[in-house]
């Protein structure tokens, strides 16, 4: 929800299956704390969302897996309340990620009894909130060539200068390589003048011209 619709917190814990229709999610309400259930944060949050494949394939299992509902909260507790995610951080998605390298026994309790040091494994993805999905969305988007007129309205953000100076954001390796083309662009360039400027100059062998006019 996260990720593929770039749903707020709140918004996916307010979700119910009645919202899901036309192949959109509609955004009615979003819930804080898991007990007191707002408005979408502004008038343009209250807007439908369409759900791609992926997206929908999966939430069609999770509808079979919990009994087939027509209506309710999408994502429920044992009790069939809505579901709370930070517990579920606290006890399903922390737990999974932050394990140990060198046993694999989860951080805290469960690796006091072991005989090293808690070391966390690196090659497990690092938790960044439920919002980094949101963002993640929005820059993925981007990277896509998707206008940011369009991104906003998906995010359903009150302007578009929100979403481009908060949420796209540029990977460090799009970055790298940006720069990377405007170093061979500066070396190109600057080839090109020594020869306009002293035509027996011979790049290959690393020489460099007595003056340059």
């Amino acid at each position: 929800m996260a990720a593929f619709a770039g749903l707020r917190q709140g918004e996916i814990q307010g979700l119910c299956w009645e919202d899901y229709s036309d192949a959109c999610l509609w955004i009615c309400r979003s819930v804080w704390r898991n007990r007191y259930v707002n408005e979408p944060k502004t008038k343009k949050s209250k807007a439908p969302i369409p759900v791609i494949k992926q997206l929908a394939e999966r939430l069609e299992l999770h509808r079979l897996r919990s009994g087939n509902p027509e209506t309710g909260p999408i994502f429920q507790n044992s009790a069939g309340g809505r579901l709370n995610l930070n517990n579920l951080l606290v006890r399903t998605v922390l737990p999974t990620l932050n394990r140990c390298m060198r046993c694999g026994a989860t951080k805290g309790k469960a690796h006091l009894s072991r005989d090293h040091e808690y070391q966390r494994d690196e090659r497990i993805p690092e938790w960044h909130g439920w919002h980094a999905a949101r963002r993640g969305l929005a820059s993925n988007l981007n990277r896509l060539g998707v206008d940011d007129s369009v991104i906003q309205r998906i995010l359903r953000h009150s302007s578009i200068t929100v979403t481009q100076s908060c949420y796209i954001k540029t990977a460090a390796d799009d970055l790298r390589e940006a720069m990377g083309k405007l170093e061979n662009f500066a070396m190109k360039t600057a080839a090109q003048e020594l020869r306009d400027t002293n035509r027996t100059l011979n790049l290959g062998s690393g020489a460099t011209p007595e003056s340059v006019n």
